[in-house]
């Protein structure tokens, strides 16, 4: 049984940072492809950030909204994806979702494993 758990969000003052975790259970951590996910109220899902498996060096990619603020992470040993989220706007304000196991051809896919969530909340 996979699980995924997300923690770490919370309410943040605009320009302000968070870093969420992400840890899982139940999958095969270090070669499943992983990724942060966000929905904002009234709004479809949206991609933020992926880290791949292959070493030595783990590709990642962002979504446009987030490139230079938010850095993806993860750490093998401990089956833990991490967002570090710097400079955090308004817009960010949204439930945060850790995925597995998706794919990046000219767009990323995401897998059929989600977490929970977990709310930030953005403060102007």
């Amino acid at each position: 049984q996979v699980q995924l758990v997300e923690s770490g969000g919370g309410l943040v003052q605009t320009g302000g940072s968070l870093r969420l975790s992400c840890t899982a259970s139940g999958v095969s951590f270090d070669r499943s492809d992983m990724a942060w996910f966000r929905q904002a109220p009234g709004k479809e899902r949206e991609f933020v950030a992926r880290v791949g498996w292959t070493a030595p060096s783990l590709s990642t990619l962002y979504g446009d909204s987030v490139k230079g603020r938010f850095t993806v992470s993860r750490d093998n040993a401990k089956n833990t994806l991490y967002l570090q989220m710097n400079s955090l706007q308004p817009e960010g304000t949204a439930v945060y979702y850790c995925n597995a196991d998706g794919y990046y051809t000219t767009t990323y896919h995401p897998g059929k494993y989600w977490g929970q969530g977990t709310q930030v909340t953005v403060s102007s």
